[in-house]
């Protein structure tokens, strides 16, 4: 399967945990949102997108991403998303980033296969938090799992 994962960071922290997925899944391509044309979802079987939740809300890159993809583009695609974040008492009141990621993906069509997953950093600057990255590659597993 032509897997494409799609992902915005802003410290790095995004971007290890979107590599340790694309290691998961046999040749998978991982790129930066501003790198990412929508043109390459024609031969896509599989997206994922990931970003830091700021706000609540993806980064600029990736909501630029999204809605410059035409719903013909990511129709019909089986679609996964994440984020990371921390734990706090504003990040509980805004929500997480993946959850809107997903629901964008929805909207333009695609097929969600797992539900929207969070990995947590220790502050906004990170560290990952023990072990996040290896959960990311189990979560690559269980949306390759659940890929009709």
């Amino acid at each position: 399967m032509n897997a494409l994962i799609v992902y915005d960071s802003q410290y790095g922290n995004t971007e290890k945990i979107a590599r340790a997925i694309g290691d998961a899944i046999p040749g998978a391509r991982v790129l930066h949102a501003s790198e990412a044309d929508t043109s390459e979802l024609e031969s896509v079987g599989l997206l994922i997108v990931g970003s830091p939740t700021h706000g609540g809300r993806p980064m600029g890159a990736v909501q630029t991403f999204l809605s410059k993809a035409p719903a013909s583009a990511i129709e019909g695609i089986n679609v996964a998303a994440f984020d990371t974040r921390f734990s706090s008492r504003f990040a509980k009141v805004f929500g997480y980033a993946a959850g809107r990621i997903a629901n964008a993906l929805k909207r333009k069509g695609g097929g969600l296969v797992v539900e929207p997953e969070g990995f947590f950093v220790e502050a906004t600057k990170g560290p990952l938090k023990e072990g996040e990255l290896e959960r990311a590659a189990r979560w690559a597993g269980e949306v390759l799992g659940s890929v009709p």
